[in-house]
């Protein structure tokens, strides 16, 4: 079992790659601490912390929010689970994080997923949500009983603005540009393992057989 090492564990993947997925999946049967950076912030921001206020500015302003503020949040949660095992989530985003993050805690492996983009955007453009109750459907996946009305209520399902092929194919674009330092710089301190596959079905076993390879 991993626990038998405290395992520190960081995991990439663009937008709707099924990060969400497999991070639950590690940290379920790993039995460790999953540190979501986006979780914590929003914590953050719903309790209006002054860290809170200070990060929704920048959001509001449509802005990403200064990597010094980050780092400074993320080593102090990362503080919080110092003596335990961990799965990165959101951090870093930059190589000034990447760098940060090294000289506090140097990572014992990446885990990047990589999906085929246009396979995400077909995944994304078929997804439809029912507003009030966060309800996810897919088509060809989890199918509504009736194509655009939410199986409990019977109430219209909605596409976001955001899940459009075009604003997706955008997102990517851009998680690929900035995360593309990152991965490099991974890469070079030889712990970078990519995980190929069309859904998070596929790549979990490889992701399982990586890890249980290591034998922390």
């Amino acid at each position: 079992m991993l626990r038998s090492k405290l395992l520190k564990a960081l995991i990439l993947g663009a937008p709707a790659s099924g990060k969400g997925t497999i991070s639950t999946r590690i940290v379920k049967k790993y039995a460790i601490e999953h540190v979501s950076s986006g979780d914590k912030l929003r914590d953050h921001i719903e309790r209006k912390t002054d860290l809170g206020k200070e990060v929704q500015s920048y959001l509001s302003e449509g802005k990403l929010v200064p990597d010094d503020v980050i780092i400074k949040f993320m080593v102090a949660e990362l503080k919080k689970v110092e003596n335990q095992a961990w799965l990165l989530d959101g951090f870093p985003r930059t190589v000034t994080q990447a760098n940060a993050l090294w000289k506090l805690q140097p990572v014992d492996v990446v885990l990047n997923l990589v999906v085929p983009f246009d396979i995400i955007i077909d995944r994304v453009k078929n997804r439809w949500i029912h507003l009030s109750s966060g309800r996810v459907y897919n088509i060809g996946f989890n199918t509504p009983k009736v194509i655009g009305k939410d199986d409990v209520t019977g109430e219209d399902l909605i596409q976001r603005p955001d899940d459009k092929p075009d604003a997706v194919k955008k997102r990517l674009e851009i998680y690929d540009r900035m995360t593309r330092p990152v991965i490099d710089f991974y890469l070079e301190k030889g712990i970078l393992k990519n995980f190929e596959g069309k859904t998070s079905d596929e790549i979990w076993p490889k992701v399982t057989q990586y890890l249980d390879s290591l034998k922390l």
